[in-house]
This record gives C-alpha cells, structure tokens and sequence, in this order.
C-alpha cells in the first residue's frame, strides 16, 4: 500500500449516523413533551430528514450558514406538521442527544486501529465540531485518530478544496500521491477527492449506481474491504 494518509469521512462510514440520526430524533420528540402530540411520529421523521438532507446541500454549496441549517430543518419540519414549538430548543436538545447515539458501523474501529499503525488517520467532517468530537470520543476511535477536520472550524465544506487544503495541514505529513480519502458521498467526498488530486475509496455498502461526475479510484462495500480495495490500486 502506497498510502501513508487515511482521511475518513465520519458520518455513514466510520459511524451510523442513520441509526443515531432516528434515535436523537425521537429523544427530542420525548424531551419536547411532543411525543404523545405527534399523529405520525414516522412521517415527522421523514420529512425532516428530506428537509434536513436539502438544508445540507444548501450549506455545501455555500448558500445558509451552519447555525441557519441547525434551527431551519426542525421550523420547517414542524410546520409541515402543524407543530408549535421553539426550533431553538429542538435543535439544542437534538445535538445534545447526537452526542451520545453513537453507534460504529461494522469494522470500523479494525480499520482505524490497522490504518494508524501504517500512516496517520484524520478524520474530515461536514458536521459540527464540538458534536463530533464528542462523538468520536464516545465511538472509542479516539486513539487511533490524529485530527479531525471539521468544516465549521475551517469555513468551507467538502468539497470545495479549501476544505482539503485546511484538513492536509493538520497532518504531520502529506503528499498527494499518498493521501486517501475514505467516505460515502460521491458528491462530497469523492468529488472533493478529484478536485484536490488525491484516491479516492468510496464506501458504498448499498451497491447504489454511480450517476454523478465524481470518479472514485476504487470501492468498497464494506470496511473490511478498503484495505484490500486501496493495495489493487497498486496494481490497476
């Protein structure tokens, strides 16, 4: 293998964030006394998570603020549904309950532990700084990462390559040609990977079709695969 700088996506490669996404939500429910008021928990759910999923994009492309998108998705969600309560309040108890619906998608502290021991792994994240590093604390990952990159403290998102450039500073060595990022969106990731010239592996355990212009160099479809994915590279 090549490569001597792992950088990984953290949300739906290293950790579950769909799992901890519908945990967190329905605490907040709870904590807002909601939870008996809500005729359709489920339809509630959803339509935030479409809400929540265009606000993001929004943010990528650069056109809300981070503390916009917090507050925006529940308003919107809760209007949607009749509901009247403080999106302010929503958003704080949310991000609160974030922080400790950790849940690690299989393989991945393996992969995190074998990777730190050849190079060094940084973890670059769209999300909130404070939320994720607590997160991570709470995976157990913690001792095998050796910075995290996240887009609030840097001011600009993946893919803009601002964002890599700000994230390979933090490594305590980099070179293209030995930088690897590891994530799941085509649109942030692995695009944001052919911007600023370094691998790609994207992390694909759905088999979804590539449709997008971004062009992984290898993929995966389960953590335990990237290794393998990342040394054929060596000989494609």
């Amino acid at each position: 293998m090549n490569h001597r700088l792992f950088l990984f996506d953290l949300d739906d490669t290293l950790l579950d964030f769909r799992a901890s996404e519908r945990r967190s939500f329905a605490r907040t429910i709870e904590a807002l006394g909601l939870d008996g008021a809500v005729r359709n928990p489920d339809a509630l759910f959803a339509d935030y998570q479409n809400i929540n999923l265009v606000l993001w994009k929004a943010f990528e492309l650069g056109t809300v603020s981070k503390d916009f998108l917090k507050v925006e998705r529940f308003r919107k969600a809760f209007a949607a549904h009749g509901i009247a309560c403080d999106p302010h309040a929503a958003s704080a108890l949310y991000l609160e309950a974030l922080a400790d619906t950790v849940v690690l998608i299989d393989g991945a502290a393996q992969l995190c532990q074998t990777l730190a021991a050849i190079g060094e792994v940084g973890i670059v994240t769209n999300g909130v700084q404070q939320i994720q590093s607590r997160r991570i604390a709470s995976s157990g990952l913690a001792p095998h990462i050796a910075f995290v990159a996240t887009s609030e403290a840097c001011g600009f998102a993946k893919p803009d390559v601002r964002f890599f450039e700000y994230a390979t500073r933090m490594a305590s060595r980099f070179n293209h040609a030995e930088t690897v990022i590891v994530g799941d969106r085509l649109d942030a990731d692995i695009l944001g990977a052919n911007r600023f010239g370094i691998d790609s592996c994207w992390f694909n355990p759905d088999g979804a079709p590539n449709t997008s212009q971004a062009v992984p160099s290898c993929e995966a479809a389960r953590l335990q695969d990237v290794i393998p994915a990342l040394r054929a590279l060596i000989t494609a």
